[in-house]
């Protein structure tokens, strides 16, 4: 399976009483079996604040690369990709609750997470030959 791109946004308000402003969109463009997919993971903004209570990382951007920064937002949809291989077969995750965010990021192997994101900054994509490869036994 080969990565193409991982990517965060802020949403931001597109009616007047919209609550999209709240939220934050990761998504990760990839390619399987020859064919090009996307999978979205949407998710409570405040969730970020606390990058320190689950991540080595003490505040965002959790990565540097020359001039390109890094944050939890961009890396949050391939983190839950490669923990839940199910989410191959959907296209959007929405996660409301603080603790199954959490969860997410237990037994990451960031230093594998760091390699791939350094080819992805320079806008490279990099082949994931197994998920395992991201997770610490």
């Amino acid at each position: 399976m080969e990565i193409r791109v991982s990517k965060g946004v802020e949403l931001e308000k597109t009616l007047k009483n919209s609550p999209e402003d709240f939220f934050n969109r990761s998504d990760i463009v990839y390619e399987d079996k020859g064919t090009e997919r996307k999978f979205s993971l949407l998710y409570l903004r405040y969730f970020d604040e606390k990058v320190h209570e689950f991540t080595p990382f003490e505040s965002n951007p959790i990565m540097t690369y020359g001039d390109v920064d890094v944050e939890l937002k961009d890396v949050a949809a391939f983190i839950a990709f490669i923990k839940n291989p199910g989410y191959k077969h959907r296209k959007k995750v929405y996660i409301n609750e603080y603790e199954d965010y959490k969860k997410l990021f237990s037994d990451v192997n960031w230093e594998a997470v760091k390699q791939a994101y350094l080819k992805l900054s320079d806008g490279k994509s990099f082949e994931m030959e197994s998920t395992l490869d991201f997770i610490r036994a």
